[in-house]
């Protein structure tokens, strides 16, 4: 039996639609959900179209395969850059073997300089020696961190469900008490949620942009295009500023997670650059409180002492992936710091 083979062609969004949502469905979520999010990342970027990469078998070019590399705006030590997203890399069940992956990686690598400076992704077990093997290197670990704010049901694991009730309470009024004098006992902070992007975070940005290792660029036209403008979710923003000139501080980019749990999957604040302030993670956490959220979670890939701000409020980690990547033209920070946050991936 002759051994199967493959070439990797360039893929045009636009015409390729159909072929590429063949290779997705029943191997990337949910069909409908990823006929939403092919509309808005590959359609509507802002950035362009992603570069698609199409795995052909050789004869008859059948597409059994499919890759892409998303365009976003980064800063790599104070220079902004062309990030490229590496996402979605689907092969058909019969095709899956590590050479038909690693080929649709080295599609990447080998052209994405004509619209890159860098290319990072953040692959699952699975794909990660297809990553390594493709050139790139561990970046950093993303990394989920969480803050119980009400205790019933992780008290219920440990002793009855009508006991944890009850003391459940006591904590979470304890502590949220401790919480609230916490909070008043600092310079006061206006608080509100708004269900879109705030201009006013463009002023904030350019106020405080780091001028050391990677981020992602965090101003008003990004969250547009990545929360208010995405069918995947519903996102809502915490706003902090100054009561006196109403100078934004600080938001958080929220969506609802499992278990009454509040996730965020953004942020920036005057001082993130090196660290989110303790009082703006408190002044989140009693929002959050008020809410009626159980928990907050954040999932963020930063050394730790840019952390000081979450652990110091209490935020324990739950769980790390991998981060990786590779310069295209140039070269990655060597010794400076990352922030990365959920909003830097795809969905």
């Amino acid at each position: 039996m002759n051994a199967l083979a493959y070439e990797v062609t360039r893929g045009v969004v636009e015409r390729d639609r159909d072929a590429v949502l063949a290779v997705w469905s029943g191997n990337l979520g949910h069909d409908e959900r990823m006929r939403r999010k092919y509309g808005w990342f590959y359609l509507g970027s802002p950035g362009g179209p992603p570069m698609l990469g199409l795995l052909r078998l050789v004869p008859g070019g059948r597409v059994v395969g499919a890759a892409s590399a998303g365009p976003r705006r980064m800063l790599l030590d104070g220079r902004e850059v062309r990030g490229g997203l590496l996402v979605d890399l689907a092969v058909a069940p019969s095709h899956r073997a590590f050479g038909p992956a690693l080929m649709l990686q080295g599609h990447f690598v080998e052209h994405g300089d004509e619209r890159f400076d860098m290319l990072y992704g953040f692959p699952n077990g699975k794909a990660e020696p297809v990553f390594r093997r493709a050139g790139h290197v561990r970046l950093g670990e993303m990394v989920r961190y969480v803050r119980v704010l009400r205790h019933a049901r992780y008290l219920a694991r440990h002793v009855p469900a009508a006991l944890a009730g009850a003391a459940g309470v006591l904590v979470d009024r304890a502590r949220h008490l401790v919480l609230a004098s916490r909070v008043l006992a600092r310079d006061a902070l206006r608080v509100q949620w708004a269900d879109s992007a705030d201009p006013r975070f463009d002023d904030l940005w350019s106020d405080s942009a780091p001028r050391q290792g990677m981020c992602g660029i965090h101003d008003a036209a990004f969250a547009r295009w990545r929360f208010d403008q995405s069918p995947l979710g519903k996102t809502r923003y915490l706003l902090l500023s100054s009561p006196g000139d109403d100078r934004l501080l600080a938001w958080f980019a929220c969506q609802d997670g499992a278990n009454g749990s509040l996730d965020v999957i953004d942020f920036w604040s005057v001082d993130a650059a090196h660290g989110i302030g303790r009082r703006f993670v408190d002044a989140l956490l009693l929002a959050a409180w008020r809410a009626g959220a159980a928990s907050v979670a954040v999932e963020y890939a930063a050394p730790p002492p840019m952390l000081a701000g979450w652990t110091g409020a209490g935020f324990v980690e739950r769980g790390r992936r991998p981060l990786y990547g590779r310069a295209l033209a140039g070269s990655l920070p060597a010794d400076g710091p990352l922030h990365i946050t959920a909003a830097d991936e795809d969905e």
